[in-house]
Formats: C-alpha cells, structure tokens, sequence
C-alpha cells in the first residue's frame, strides 16, 4: 500500500521594504495562489507615493501575501481578512516572526468573509486589497459593499485581481480604473474610488 505524499509547506518571500528577501511559511491550500513576485512589484511600484503610513485592508487575506508586503514597505497598518481558520493562523504566525506590531496600532486579523466583515466594520481605509478566490464572483460584489459603506476615501486605492480570461467587472460608476496590466491569465487593476456627485 502506498502512501500518501507528505504534504510540503509554501513559502512566500517578501520582496521589498524592511523584511526584503525574508521567506516565510504559507498555509498550503488548494486553489490559495499567492500573487507572484512580478505583480507585487508592479503593484507596489505603483503605490510608492502613498504607501508610507497607509491603513490597509487586505480583504480575502488567503496567504497575506499583499499585506505583509505593504507592511514591509511602511505601511501603518493592515487588516487581514480571510474564512479560513488556517490561513488566519499562518498570517498570525508570520506576523509574529516578523515583529510586526501588535493592533490596535499594527495588524489586525479576522476570521470573517469579506461580506460579514465589511458589513460590521466602521472605518475607512487608504488601500484595500481585493483578490478573491477567482471563479467565485466574489469580487465586484466585495467592491460594491466598500464604496455603498464608505470604507473608502477620496484618496483611497483599491487592488482588484481577477481571471483574465473570464475578468469580473469593475463597476463604472463606483470607480476609475487608474492602472492596470496582465501576467499570464491574471488581470490586475488599481482602482480610485469615483467622488460622489
């Protein structure tokens, strides 16, 4: 009888700011993708003018990925949002290698979907990091409820990721499309939330 293959831990490197080049250990769960080195950089790039004591939210955590690299970069804070017990977990322990500090001034974590906590948190956010599982339809409704609950600002950033191939729709009338690229069958844009008339 055969046995099972042990399964590998992921690991994820921070490829920029104070922790650069720090490997750490993600939770290895079908369908989790980090999002690559490549896009990381594009997208911080991107946000190097503000990304300097942001308040952030990264909202389908899943290996917080994206929040660990703001929080490199000097962001003030991150709140990461995941479903999954285990992922919340591997985002604690990481956290806590890293020294990062303790809320309410430093991350926070939350054990909610993205549509629970988004209806029972009150605050706003300078960037927001939106890159739900794809194939779910979970993100366009994620960035309808931040702008009908004022979680956004008029100088706020939102990163949407999704399918290239099957993209979800940024709607129009909420938000700019103020970046965006391709990297293989990823599509990924920076939003800015459209000013209430």
């Amino acid at each position: 009888m055969k046995r099972a293959p042990k399964q590998t831990a992921a690991q994820l490197r921070i490829i920029g700011g104070m922790w650069r080049g720090r490997k750490l250990t993600v939770v290895n769960r079908l369908g989790l993708r980090p999002t690559g080195d490549r896009v990381r950089e594009t997208l911080f790039n991107w946000l190097t003018p503000v990304i300097a004591d942001a308040r952030c939210l990264d909202l389908f955590a899943g290996s917080g990925a994206l929040g660990l690299e703001a929080l490199s970069r000097g962001a003030a804070s991150c709140d990461f949002v995941d479903a999954d017990e285990r992922a919340l977990l591997s985002i604690k322990n990481n956290l806590s290698a890293l020294r990062a500090n303790p809320a309410p001034d430093g991350p926070a974590t939350a054990l909610s979907t993205a549509a629970e906590y988004l209806a029972g948190e009150h605050k706003a956010w300078d960037i927001v990091f939106v890159d739900p599982p794809f194939d779910c339809g979970l993100g366009e409704p994620a960035l309808n409820q931040l702008a009908a609950n004022d979680r956004l600002h008029k100088g706020s950033f939102v990163y949407f990721e999704s399918r290239r191939s099957e993209p979800e729709s940024v709607p129009e009338a909420l938000y700019e499309v103020h970046r965006e690229k391709t990297a293989g069958d990823v599509i990924y844009r920076l939003l800015k939330p459209r000013r209430k008339a």
